[in-house]
């Protein structure tokens, strides 16, 4: 009987490393917050049920002595290990940082400390211990974090110091700041494709906005001969914005946005104005340039006057820069634009599809011609633009076209990305797993995203059941053809799906926004 309780303790312990390596990936997902994680385990029962029961079963190891008992507990275990294994295919792997290491340490650490503890106590209790620490594994990454929690915020101060640092030994580099709550990546990668024709450009990589992401851009790729460092700066908290500035330092800014995302740790709009608006006062507080703001966002323009002497720009003539004449088509955008000096910039063309995209150019544009970028090399780096990846980024596939804006999770994006689909004269094909982290308003937002695909599509695939009820909703009160709306399990399984309707004419399919692996 000893080695029956040998072999299911020791199976509940290869439970708990193989649980703990796919609640680390959460973790990770959720950039090491524990707010989020907690959450994420409040609101994902059923992905634990496996935890919620061993408590019960340590306590049958505990009071009963019997191979049946034993047998139960190793069949258990052995289920336990197959729910709780990690995804062969995760959307973002688990990358095993330093960080995740360090944390991997303590984790185990603590897992043998409690092991020994079993060690301790009578043979009738010491074989249920390992149930009781295999019910704790979602929570054993947030706690060995907790634990590390100092050593890793002087780690990550040393990190901070030295880039700004780095930044300070650059006294020429001019640093430009963008953020916004949607359509900073696309700004960023617009501004340094106008700017790289005449000046040495570095910008953040990908969706590299967070302290860390900053600090190991200018730790890694900041050159002496740069000239100008493009950082995006995002932010899920109150005073993240501050956080980035009090690190790059910017001499100029962008805010493209303003909207309600990230809502649940937000909690207000109001808390995201200020924290947006941090750009704004930390430029106007170092006083050597200015911040170009989107006077087109109703949020921005009620709030501008009060954040520093900036320069709007947009579609509305009261703009110092803004775009008018426009003409858009699944080729591309054409624009005229309006400079602050009266001078009309007629006929610019790109490639670029949707509306929402000549005011992001309008910015981009202005904060280029304000640093000496000339007339004749904004049009020629135009018709250079491509759509940043993932963001309304055009792929064609012999009869089918694919729109994709999987990087889209917010409630302004996924309407212009509609938009831009209801141009194609194609069959109009929606994937969509929906929106997320929009706090109380997240199911009315996703019931008006519906609305919306009902009116443009001619078939929509929603992705996941539980983030599919209120989309649904709202699509069936549009008094859309429910026929033609299908739920899916993952993104693959409704690509697939598209490819395979029937209809004699070419298809167009939006994959609009593509939650990671905790959402799903």
């Amino acid at each position: 009987m000893m080695i029956c309780h040998i072999i299911a303790a020791v199976l509940a312990l290869c439970c708990t490393a193989l649980g703990y390596v796919k609640y680390v990936h959460i973790f990770q997902l959720h950039s090491y917050k524990m707010p989020e994680q907690l959450w994420w385990t409040r609101d994902n029962p059923g992905k634990l049920l496996m935890h919620w029961i061993a408590p019960v079963l340590g306590i049958l190891l505990i009071f009963a002595h019997s191979i049946p008992v034993l047998i139960i507990a190793m069949i258990f275990y052995l289920l336990a290990a197959l729910a709780v294994k990690p995804p062969k295919k995760a959307k973002k792997p688990l990358k095993f940082t330093p960080r995740v290491i360090r944390m991997t340490v303590t984790a185990a650490i603590l897992t043998l400390l409690l092991w020994q503890l079993s060690f301790t106590l009578p043979f009738a209790l010491r074989y249920g211990i390992p149930s009781f620490v295999f019910a704790l594994t979602p929570f054993l990454p947030v706690a060995a974090n907790f634990i590390n929690q100092p050593l890793e915020k002087g780690i990550q101060n040393g990190f901070i110091r030295d880039a700004q640092r780095m930044l300070r030994e650059c006294p020429d580099l001019k640093v430009i700041g963008i953020t916004g709550s949607y359509g900073k990546t696309s700004v960023k990668y617009f501004l340094n494709t106008l700017l790289k024709s005449h000046f040495n450009v570095l910008m953040t990589p990908g969706s590299f906005n967070t302290p860390m992401g900053v600090v190991k851009t200018v730790r890694e790729q900041l050159r002496p001969t740069h000239e100008i460092f493009i950082c995006e700066m995002g932010a899920r908290r109150a005073g993240e914005i501050k956080e980035l500035c009090d690190i790059a330092d910017p001499d100029y800014g962008i805010l493209t946005s303003i909207g309600p995302q990230h809502l649940e740790t937000f909690r207000t709009i109001e808390t995201i104005i200020e924290t947006k608006f941090a750009l704004a006062d930390a430029v106007a507080q170092k006083g050597k340039g200015v911040c170009f703001v989107n006077a087109d966002n109703e949020y921005i323009r009620a709030h501008t006057a009060e954040h520093g002497d900036n320069i709007p720009y947009g579609m509305q003539p009261d703009c110092a820069y803004y775009a008018d004449n426009l003409s858009v088509s699944h080729e591309g955008t054409r624009f005229d634009l309006h400079t602050p000096d009266g001078k009309v910039i007629a006929g610019l063309e790109t490639t670029l599809i949707g509306a929402h995209n000549a005011v992001n150019l309008a910015g981009a544009i202005g904060m280029a011609l304000h640093l000496g970028v000339t007339e004749q090399e904004v049009r020629m780096q135009l018709r250079k633009l491509t759509a940043p990846p993932h963001r309304l980024e055009l792929k064609r596939n012999g009869a089918v076209t694919i729109i994709d804006d999987a990087y889209n999770s917010n409630p302004s994006g996924s309407s212009a990305a509609l938009d831009a689909l209801a141009m194609f004269p194609d069959c109009k094909i929606l994937i969509t797993p929906g929106m997320v982290e929009l706090g109380e308003q997240q199911d009315a937002l996703n019931g008006a995203f519906g609305a919306h695909a009902a009116k443009v599509c001619d078939y929509i695939v929603l992705v996941g059941e539980k983030q599919a009820e209120p989309i649904r909703k709202g699509i069936a009160e549009a008094g859309f053809d429910m026929s033609r709306v299908t739920v899916t399990h993952t993104v693959e399984e409704a690509i697939a799906f598209a490819y395979g309707i029937q209809t004699d004419r070419r298809k167009v399919i939006l994959l609009e926004n593509d939650l990671p692996d905790n959402y799903l």
